[in-house]
């Protein structure tokens, strides 16, 4: 057993070190290493696995924050049994995230509620974990952002919290139309992540509808031919999740069978 002024110096140069989680387990790990007779490099590795677990919970805690992930969702969690126009091993393809060492795009189009977001946010929750930065904005938010920031003659500082993660994530494309200060905007951040980062998007519109979305079908183009080049496109045909939980709740369907459920049962 260490004299108790040994332990006290111990910990304190733990501290020091920064090492804070192993400076508060100190005690008990001696404790352990004591009555199992633990060879003193065996306590060193054990003290030290615990002090790298919490930095890397730390880590991922804080990388997750600042992502600003509207949720947390994995990929384990989808529910692929109701979305059987997806392709699951193209969607486990692009979970292996090679598509961020080269740089490439990953769109996800399907009318609302059929999983778009939470498949994003799972993508970017494995790309948290994998030691890469990643941002997540809504597009309306985006485009606002960058508008006002060209109209005060910031963009290129602002343009800056874009370009920096290497996933941006652009949620919810073509819900608002914009007009052409925000879609000139958006085709400069597009072309400055071009072959430098990743973009993963969602949208409810199909290419074609991009220049009525965006005001202007040669800007549309031209975001369009960067974001094409190297991407990975996924389609989802189906009926949204959301409708769902409200047809089996009973809250969708015939006017009769709506008014059935929504009535209080009687005492």
């Amino acid at each position: 057993m260490m004299p108790m002024l040994a332990i006290e110096q111990a910990r304190r140069h733990l501290e020091h070190l920064g090492l804070t989680q192993a400076a508060s387990i100190l005690d008990g790990r001696l404790d352990v290493a004591a009555t199992k007779q633990v060879p003193y490099a065996d306590f060193l590795a054990d003290l030290l696995r615990f002090e790298v677990a919490a930095r890397r919970e730390r880590y991922l805690r804080t990388r997750t924050r600042l992502a600003h992930l509207p949720f947390q969702r994995t990929l384990e969690q989808f529910d692929f049994r109701f979305q059987p126009s997806i392709d699951e091993r193209q969607i486990k393809e692009v979970s292996s995230l090679a598509f961020v060492g080269d740089a490439a795009n990953v769109i996800l189009l399907g009318p609302p509620g059929v999983g778009k977001t939470h498949l994003s946010v799972a993508l970017a929750l494995k790309a948290i974990d994998a030691g890469h930065g990643v941002y997540f904005v809504r597009a309306h938010q985006l485009l606002e952002d960058l508008r006002q920031a060209q109209s005060e003659h910031r963009l290129d500082r602002r343009m800056r919290v874009y370009l920096a993660p290497k996933i941006l994530i652009i949620d919810e494309f073509g819900v608002w139309p914009y007009d052409r200060t925000a879609a000139t905007a958006l085709f400069a951040l597009i072309s400055a992540r071009y072959e430098r980062g990743s973009v993963i998007l969602t949208s409810n519109k199909g290419f074609a509808e991009w220049g009525d979305v965006l005001g202007d079908a040669v800007i549309a183009t031209a975001i369009l031919d960067r974001l094409l080049h190297h991407s990975h496109v996924i389609n989802i045909r189906g009926e949204s999740y959301r409708l769902r939980e409200k047809k089996r709740a009973g809250l969708l369907g015939t006017p009769a069978q709506a008014e059935k459920a929504t009535k209080p049962a009687k005492a």
